[in-house]
């Protein structure tokens, strides 16, 4: 695929959606940091039910750290993994509290030696909450990265890398929205929905379906 068409690609995701923009709930960058780390193998839908219970209780890391494990258990239960999460986020607050004067760093570095706090999470923070051009490559990313030509790869480290070099600066900032919206609702991981997808005749996938 070249920059040409890469560029209208993109082009026809903006004008369908000009500000794309998460779809975790949030108002600050401690809150869209912990619904990020509770989202993975999770749906946005049940990390923002909890999220919706949690926040207006507690939404500092010192509000956090005092519920302790047991008590943001009872809040995150209904999301997959939520005794592993509840660690991750109890101590996540813990090194806040101890390293960063209770704020988000705007670093990636210190973001991915938080506990619970990949790659992928790092760059959404950096992207959503400070305004980076950074690419978080999830499940959706990697499979609408592949499968439409736009920038193949064996992993999703090397897919990242590889949109980050070759999709156009001017849209390089909300690039990760909309590889991620479309992959959740139109190019699907089992039955793509190419006869209503805007990028169907740009698209490289050889095996498009009739809706």
């Amino acid at each position: 695929m070249n920059r040409s068409l890469r560029s209208e690609i993109f082009n026809r995701l903006r004008a369908a959606n000009p500000e794309p923009k998460t779809e975790l709930n949030y108002s600050s960058p401690f809150e869209l940091l912990v619904a990020v780390v509770l989202s993975a193998q999770a749906t946005d839908k049940s990390v923002n039910k909890a999220m919706a219970l949690l926040f207006p209780v507690a939404n500092r890391p010192e509000t956090i750290a005092a519920l302790g494990v047991e008590g943001l258990s009872a809040y995150i239960k209904t999301i997959g993994l939520f005794n592993t999460k509840a660690r991750n986020v109890i101590r996540l607050c813990e090194l806040l509290i101890r390293d960063h004067q209770s704020e988000v760093p705007d670093d990636r570095a210190a973001l991915e030696a938080l506990p619970g706090v990949g790659r992928k999470t790092a760059n959404v923070v950096l992207n959503t909450a400070f305004g980076h051009a950074t690419m978080a490559v999830d499940t959706h990313i990697y499979r609408v990265s592949n499968r439409t030509g736009i920038a193949p790869g064996k992993n999703v480290l090397e897919v990242e890398h590889r949109l980050m070099r070759l999709v156009p600066k001017e849209f390089l900032f909300d690039a990760h929205h909309w590889l991620i919206l479309h992959g959740r609702y139109t190019c699907t991981a089992r039955k793509p929905k190419c006869g209503s997808c805007l990028i169907e005749d740009l698209c490289e996938f050889r095996e498009k379906t009739v809706d």
